[in-house]
């Protein structure tokens, strides 16, 4: 879509694109045909797409064959898609926020994969809430801001490293697939964007929600005060974790004032494994 045709759809519906929602229209179609590429979505398979806005993703997903879930919170975006996508029978649109829509509800227990130009507003909360899910997203393409990208791939001991890196990292592995120029949108944001593929991986399945809960339990406790050794942060919560610790420092060769950002996701896995 050339930016041109973009700013008549958005004067026909008098919206002017909120930074409150998160709104960036994505124009580059190289970018788009991209997206889609990564994930070769194949006739019939079942797609969610978060924030469609105009739907220009949409189209190419419909292209292709498949059937699209779309969640879009702007009720006058959700008229344009309505009107636009009316002869199309394998488009669904969901008007909500989209970190409120019970996506196992939606899904049931049919696997489905994510692609999306997520609204920065509401991406940290909605990856939390899609880990949460029985049903999750078998495979995900993004187009996020940076800085979220950065907090995705981050390694231990670096400033972008924290709890959200863990718990996604339990349920996903990340891997950023290109850099995106902020001038491919519209409008222009004062940041750098770029791609990410999360693919899903077994080894949450593998630990059982009660070790789940402790892990990601762990983690949020750890990264409460970051600053602060990870024994002093857990042990209001946990009194008789002292020992346990001592063991756990030990064995993955740890002093014991280390602090929450020193530990991988093994590290935390096994922390979970001895504490529970």
């Amino acid at each position: 879509m050339k930016k041109n045709e973009l700013l008549q759809i958005l004067d026909r519906l008098g919206l002017r694109p909120s930074r409150r929602l998160g709104q960036n229209f994505l124009l580059d179609p190289n970018l788009l045909a991209a997206m889609v590429r990564d994930l070769n979505p194949e006739a019939g398979e079942e797609i969610l797409e978060i924030g469609p806005g105009t739907g220009i993703l949409t189209e190419a997903l419909l292209a292709a064959g498949c059937r699209v879930t779309a969640v879009e919170f702007d009720h006058r975006l959700c008229q344009w898609l309505r009107e636009h996508f009316r002869d199309h029978d394998r488009f669904r649109l969901i008007e909500d926020d989209a970190c409120a829509v019970d996506y196992d509800r939606e899904f049931g227990e049919r696997p489905y994969r994510c692609i999306a130009n997520l609204p920065y507003n509401l991406s940290s909360p909605w990856l939390i809430r899609m880990t949460r899910l029985r049903n999750r997203p078998a495979e995900m393409g993004l187009l996020v801001q940076k800085e979220l990208a950065d907090r995705l791939t981050a390694e231990p001991r670096c400033k972008a490293y924290g709890a959200l890196t863990l718990a996604l990292g339990l349920f996903y592995r990340v891997e950023r697939t290109r850099r995106v120029p902020p001038t491919v949108f519209h409008p222009v944001p004062e940041v750098e964007s770029a791609c990410l593929r999360l693919r899903s991986s077994q080894r949450a399945h593998a630990l059982g929600a009660a070790r789940r809960e402790l892990f990601l339990r762990l983690v949020r406790l750890g990264f409460s005060q970051r600053r602060k050794q990870l024994r002093k942060l857990l042990l209001p919560h946990f009194p008789d974790i002292g020992p346990t610790f001592a063991d756990f420092c030990r064995e993955r060769n740890f002093p014991p004032g280390v602090r929450a950002e020193e530990l991988n996701l093994e590290d935390f896995l096994r922390l979970a494994a001895m504490v529970g």
